[in-house]
């Protein structure tokens, strides 16, 4: 049942437009003189956090903790109401270094919050926090700051509430890194808050401007969140559309790349030539590989389900960068909290693709699909993404690849093995603190299933 009103959830997010991207208002504090005021710790310069990359935060043979410390007043008003997703100002505690002041808000759009704020409408969370764990986001660059943690300006935990697992955020990330797919990267956390261990989470790499930097020697170009080349209508968005939705470069908003491949997907009058848009604008090695990994671990609430609203379907849970000098689109993998449940039965009742990779039905109109018949709409009624699946031989030849590679049981189960060992103590002593935490038998079954889904996927 938690499941069921999860999915409703995540649907109404995505109809809604509910996005925790938009939410970067701060709280002001009320009286600046008050006890609780944050104070302001100038770094020497020689802090490791000012020295060393990313790498460091995001290397998987380490498990490290992070220390949140707020105002009780902070604290509270945060509590009060987390789905207003709104800054209070705090402090970050890493290994001995302090860096404070940051911003501190609980994060997720409508499924964030399911059964963990006291509301009664769960399809519009309110009310007070009653869960020990919220996802949380902290945002570095606070107040304009420059000194970056690690390279980066903002941190995110998930709290993985709804992944019995704790790996599919990890292990999905992983499997499209490995195959060469430009995605965030993704490590397991501690997390105290005021001096109490909260539990487990996902580190999930922020994608901004710093990621893309991270991925492509040409990483400055634009970073676009959730809009597709071409409507559901096989029309492109305006120039306003494509503005609307950049997360870097807002400020020169020159969309140029994103409308003439859109207008290149548009003039392509037959196969051969939208295969021919597609290698000059994408590298199709990678996209092949981005397909691959997506459908076989169904990732059913990424790009490739399309959600209808009457006659407009749009998809949701994904990013676009372009590089600037040589104009190549790369889509970027997001979200996967969903990935690998559907992948013996359609265990979700919203997020399931009814088609085949490469397939479409009811004539490309929408149509309704599982138990609360839901409306969606053919991918492969979308040109770019039947364009995708013309590359028969080509997808087919990566999976190969895939399957005996990086998603072959016996890595997977390394994989597995490895970062379970790594978070049992962790997961133990959650447990053993909180009385809504993940119990130990539920997380090792978890991990079980998540082993058959895999082995499945191998021999399907």
């Amino acid at each position: 049942m938690k499941l069921y009103w999860l999915c409703i959830s995540l649907l109404l997010s995505f109809i809604t437009g509910c996005s925790e991207e938009n939410s970067d208002n701060p709280i002001q504090q009320e009286n600046p003189d008050e006890p609780n005021q944050v104070k302001t710790v100038i770094p020497s310069g020689e802090e490791p956090y000012l020295k060393l990359k990313s790498d460091y935060i995001f290397d998987q043979e380490k498990l490290y903790t992070y220390e949140l410390i707020l105002p009780q007043a902070h604290l509270a008003r945060l509590d009060q109401d987390p789905a207003a997703e709104e800054y209070v100002e705090g402090t970050l505690v890493f290994q001995g270094d302090t860096i404070s002041p940051v911003g501190i808000r609980y994060k997720g759009s409508v499924g964030g919050f399911v059964g963990c704020v006291s509301g009664s409408d769960w399809a519009n969370p309110s009310g007070n926090k009653t869960c020990t764990k919220l996802s949380m986001k902290v945002k570095i660059n606070w107040q304009g700051r420059d000194e970056k943690f690690f390279g980066l300006k903002k941190l995110q935990f998930h709290s993985q509430n709804l992944d019995d697992s704790q790996m599919r955020d990890r292990l999905g990330y992983w499997l499209f890194r490995e195959m060469d797919v430009k995605g965030p990267r993704a490590v397991h956390a501690k997390l105290m808050i005021n001096g109490t261990y909260s539990g487990l989470y996902s580190l999930v790499e922020q994608i901004d401007g710093r990621m893309t930097r991270y991925n492509w020697d040409d990483g400055k170009g634009n970073l676009y969140k959730e809009i597709w080349p071409l409507r559901s209508n096989g029309r492109a968005y305006t120039e306003a559309d494509y503005a609307q939705a950049l997360k870097t470069n807002e400020d020169e908003a020159d969309v140029s790349i994103m409308s003439a491949f859109a207008t290149s997907i548009i003039s392509a009058d037959d196969q051969a030539a939208l295969q021919e848009v597609i290698r000059n604008s994408m590298n199709l090695e990678e996209i092949m590989a981005y397909c691959v990994v997506d459908r076989t671990i169904r990732h059913d609430d990424g790009p490739f389900h399309w959600y209808c609203n009457g006659s407009s379907c749009t998809s949701h849970n994904f990013y676009w960068y372009e590089e600037p000098q040589s104009k190549k689109l790369h889509l970027i993998p997001w979200d996967l909290d969903n990935a690998f449940e559907n992948i013996i039965i359609d265990r979700n009742p919203v997020t399931p693709i009814a088609d085949q990779w490469g397939e479409s039905q009811a004539n490309c109109e929408p149509f309704s699909h599982g138990p609360l018949r839901l409306r969606q709409w053919s991918a492969a009624c979308d040109k770019l993404t039947s364009g995708w699946a013309s590359f028969s031989e080509e997808y087919d030849l990566t999976k190969e690849k895939f399957i005996s590679g990086p998603f072959s049981e016996g890595q997977v189960n390394q994989k597995l093995t490895e970062w379970s060992e790594q978070i049992r103590a962790a997961t133990e002593e959650a447990a053993a603190k909180h009385d809504d935490a993940l119990r130990m038998s539920q997380w090792e079954a978890g991990i079980e299933s998540l082993r058959r889904q895999v082995s499945f996927a191998n021999n399907l």
